[in-house]
């Protein structure tokens, strides 16, 4: 009885082995509102002359390179960055295939595009889509918020070279040399007479190697010890090598202080993000953007460990994309230097670019501290500095300080009179002697002028807007896109992975 009542189960048809076309199109398959159309329909509207002008013509065809930036921003878009899952996806995925019409490049060909045809031209089309944005008003190129981060380079963590032991070999080999030098003039000044004193200054691998054969030549026939002739010998043979090696060394590491082997592009830099939560040192870039409304308006990689260098080629690089300067800058405390305000000053950007220690000036105890060398109260026009209790410090000397960039800066230092017996000088002064202080006339300008930005309503308007503006975007990379690695080695074809990124966070933007 009961099974009768039981209701009839009924399947869907299920023929698995049915030759059947689908889907008969694929655009009923794709929603109107779907990212991809939003990735078409940019795509379409943006100029790629300069991308075309990298195909020089002739020989078997090749796929249309707006269909293979379609395919690799869309692909950025949804997290997918290695050029074989790509490659599967537009043989497996109906977005894909929408998007590139049905065509299916390999993956050498996805990469070949990506490293090599969109080297230098994809900062344009980067720059030509946030124009469309600023035409729509989703944008501002007014107010920029600038931060960075650093992303690992795509190198192996063993592979490091550092420059402190690449000059200390060639200093090495350059005192050891001194001494055989010294020994030959002691037990062989005869034969040395008639030839020019080695200079030591700049000595290269031809100059090490010259004067090896020189020694050597200068104590044949010599009784001289078995340990002489072996460093000798050993010299001939390794010492111009390893000088050459340090060389090519150096002009890999330029100003840095380190490089990897794998990707001799990439520096060693302290990541935050580690699997076992410990920072360590890895191969990486430093990655800047500027943003808007948590829109990417610009994007830069550096090789700097630190971001102080970065803010003025980043503001060019916006200048050069844009032919107009942001008419405000917002950015943390790792931007401010007299080099950067002085920048920014004269390009006519208000600067609300805090400087080291500003946070910590906030807290009543250090703000109110007469004893800090900000508060004491400096004459400019007598050029005299006052100490807590109205004791003229005069100037005593001056100094050149010079940025790693050749940024000239100027440092003065003072000294008060007489400490001796001063009921202040506890907590003012805990040294032998005099105080001494050392200013930086300008720089004090500056940071006065940038408290008052940043103390005004307007400033305290862009310190909030910056932690929820330019932050976030480097969060939903890494967490939300899961990119904590580049996949491409250099650093043109990471200025390439960047960009796509950008570009693919900007329409995302959209979609939301």
């Amino acid at each position: 009885m009961l099974n009768n009542l039981k209701s009839k189960i009924i399947f869907k048809t299920y023929t698995p082995n049915q030759i059947l076309l689908f889907p008969a199109s694929l655009e009923e398959k794709i929603d109107q509102n779907h990212p991809v159309r939003i990735v078409n329909t940019v795509i379409e509207r943006i100029n790629i002359d300069s991308l075309i002008r990298k195909y020089k013509g002739g020989g078997s065809s090749s796929y249309h390179p707006r269909m293979m930036l379609k395919v690799l921003v869309y692909a950025y878009l949804v997290n997918l960055y290695h050029s074989r899952k790509i490659e599967a996806a537009l043989k497996e995925n109906i977005y894909f295939m929408w998007l590139a019409g049905m065509n299916q490049p390999d993956h050498n060909t996805i990469n070949r595009f990506r490293s090599e045809r969109l080297k230098d031209v994809l900062k344009e089309v980067f720059g030509q889509v946030v124009k469309l944005l600023t035409d729509q008003g989703l944008v501002s190129l007014q107010e920029i918020y600038l931060d960075g981060t650093k992303i690992q380079a795509n190198a192996n963590r063993y592979s490091f070279v550092w420059g402190g032991a690449v000059n200390r070999s060639r200093h090495r080999i350059e005192e050891q040399l001194k001494e055989l030098w010294a020994y030959t003039q002691r037990v062989a000044a005869e034969e040395l007479n008639d030839t020019e004193p080695i200079q030591f200054e700049q000595i290269d691998a031809q100059k090490v190697g010259d004067a090896i054969r020189r020694i050597d030549q200068a104590l044949q026939g010599k009784p001289i010890p078995r340990q002489i002739r072996k460093k000798i010998q050993y010299a001939k043979r390794c010492w111009p090598k390893n000088m050459a090696k340090n060389e090519q060394k150096g002009r890999i590491l330029g100003q840095r202080r380190s490089y990897s082997k794998t990707d001799p592009d990439a520096t060693f830099m302290p990541m935050k993000e580690d699997p076992k939560g410990k920072g360590q040192l890895k191969a990486g870039y430093n990655f800047q953007i500027s943003t808007s409304d948590q829109f990417i308006l610009n994007y830069s990689v550096h090789q700097n460990t630190n971001d102080i260098n970065t803010l003025k080629p980043h503001i060019e690089e916006f200048k050069a994309l844009y032919h107009q300067t942001p008419q405000s800058l917002c950015t943390d405390a790792g931007y401010g230097s007299e080099e950067n305000y002085a920048y920014l000053e004269k390009e006519g950007i208000e600067n609300f670019v805090k400087y080291y220690l500003f946070d910590k000036e906030q807290i009543k105890a250090i703000k109110n501290d007469p004893f800090r060398i900000d508060n004491l109260f400096y004459n400019e026009g007598k050029d005299i500095v006052y100490c807590p209790i109205g004791q003229p410090m005069t100037r005593t000397e001056e100094h050149t300080v010079y940025s790693e960039t050749g940024f000239v800066q100027q440092q003065i230092r003072y000294q008060a009179q007489n400490c001796n017996g001063c009921p202040m000088r506890g907590p003012c002064f805990k040294g032998k002697g005099n105080r001494t202080i050392a200013i930086n006339p300008k720089l004090r300008k500056y940071k006065r002028k940038v408290r008052e930005n940043l103390l005004s309503e307007q400033g305290l308007k862009h310190r909030k807007k910056r932690v929820v503006d330019v932050e976030p975007v480097f969060a939903f990379i890494k967490h939300n896109k899961g990119f904590r690695r580049f996949n491409l080695r250099g650093l043109e074809k990471v200025k390439v992975e960047v960009g796509l990124l950008a570009i693919a966070n900007n329409l995302s933007k959209i979609v939301a």
